[in-house]
């Protein structure tokens, strides 16, 4: 076993944290409501508004533009500005333009409305893992870091029903009203919770974006390919598993949604109970680098269950097949913290901001591919084998070219010097 070296101390109690902790869980949870809601009011929307499919198709690509586009530039914000204000105010902007989609009654208003939202919710995974970085240590880091994240995953798996009650409810104008501007609550606890202090910027020059580029080493290459692996795989579930369940296995829409519940929770449960497990391995002595490993070598295995499920033909077994193919969801805590690990301290921000920016590339390619596929064959099983095969090529980026941290320009530049 090799030990770990201590963790530097907390900015706040361990408490206060782990409270801190649950709020990003809750950023996450809304984050995904206020995502989803278009796609689940699609048909309404579409019906009030005239819309096309060509002009849906528009709508829902609106957020990943602007989502994807500001991953790198939220990222060096995190890294180099006052964290709660900078995520209090890039959360107050993406709860203001859900709210305000309620007004909305064209579909330019409406792209706009989509863009703003995802320039605010750009901010959730790198300045999410830039405070988790800041205020957990190895031995925590796995659950804190899955915790931040399984909100989202939460959201997806209870949101639907909830929307499309609100939708049926009060319509779709309001449902943005209630969920958007309802939001704002959350920044009560964040502000009174978060200290004033915490700031991005470390002791050390900046980091950035040149200089990453750079200094590019093989660990921010082994996070980026194995995470654009891992974001195919996720992307596929979230957006062809319902009809999936509804085209392929002939189950009534109503069932199949309550059937879709069931990956979703277990991803949701797995993110937090991964990083746990492998936090108490680093708190036993073992390496907090190859624990991790260990974890995420495991959990993408499990995706194998998804071809099984594919070719089972009971639908009660499937949809239970489907639930452990969804533990693959016990390595996303872990390489989360796998980048706090081998990313230098002054960037974690903007490495995070580059991951995520290339683990969305697939929530395009992914859904394409796919429909290709199944146009072809007639069948989902061509498209469910590709996403298991790409999820463990994804595997040897983590094993072999994720290593120890590399030191930073300016310390290797100090060593230097002192040699």
């Amino acid at each position: 076993m090799q030990s770990n070296p201590a963790p530097s101390s907390s900015p706040i109690s361990a408490t206060r944290a782990w409270w801190l902790a649950g709020l990003l869980f809750t950023a996450g949870f809304i984050n995904y409501f206020d995502r989803a809601i278009v796609s689940i009011a699609l048909p309404v929307i579409g019906a009030d508004l005239h819309l096309g499919p060509a002009a849906k198709g528009i709508l829902l690509s609106a957020f990943f533009w602007s989502y994807s586009l500001m991953q790198v530039p939220v990222g060096r914000a995190a890294d180099r500005y006052n964290l709660r204000w900078l995520y209090a105010g890039a959360f107050a902007l993406w709860s203001l333009a859900c709210g305000l989609t309620g007004f909305v009654t064209t579909l330019p208003a409406f792209f706009a409305m989509r863009a703003f939202l995802g320039i605010g919710e750009s901010i959730y995974l790198p300045g999410g893992m830039k405070i988790v970085s800041l205020l957990f240590g190895p031995k925590d880091r796995g659950l804190a870091s899955g915790i931040m994240n399984c909100g989202t995953r939460a959201g997806l798996a209870i949101g639907a029903p909830i929307i499309a009650y609100l939708v049926r409810s009060v319509g779709w104008h309001n449902s943005f009203f209630i969920l958007g501007f309802g939001s704002l609550l959350w920044l009560i606890p964040w502000l009174a919770l978060f200290p004033a202090h915490l700031s991005g910027r470390s002791d050390k020059p900046a980091y950035s974006l040149r200089q990453t580029l750079r200094d590019m080493d093989r660990n921010l290459l082994g996070m980026c390919l194995g995470h654009f692996c891992y974001g195919y795989y996720w992307y596929l579930l979230v957006t062809w598993l319902p009809d999936y369940l509804v085209e392929s296995r002939h189950i009534p829409l109503q069932l199949a949604a309550g059937y879709t519940v069931v990956p979703f929770v277990v991803y949701s449960i797995s993110e937090p109970l991964g990083g746990w497990i492998a936090d108490r391995m680093v708190s036993l002595g073992y390496n907090e680098r190859r624990s991790r490993k260990a974890i995420i070598t495991v959990a993408f295995l499990t995706s194998i269950l998804l071809l099984v499920a594919g070719k089972i033909s009971d639908d009660r077994s499937a949809v239970l097949l489907l639930g452990g193919a969804a533990l693959v969801g016990l390595a996303t805590g872990n390489l989360y913290s796998l980048l706090a690990s081998v990313a230098p301290d002054e960037g974690v921000g903007t490495w995070m901001g580059i991951m995520n920016f290339v683990g969305n590339i697939p929530g395009v390619a992914a859904p394409i591919i796919t429909g290709v596929l199944i146009a072809r064959t007639g069948s989902y099983y061509p498209g469910f084998l590709v996403a298991v095969i790409l999820l463990l090529l994804g595997l040897p980026a983590y094993l072999f070219l994720v290593g120890e941290r590399k030191p930073s320009a300016t310390v290797a530049g100090q060593l230097s010097a002192a040699r």
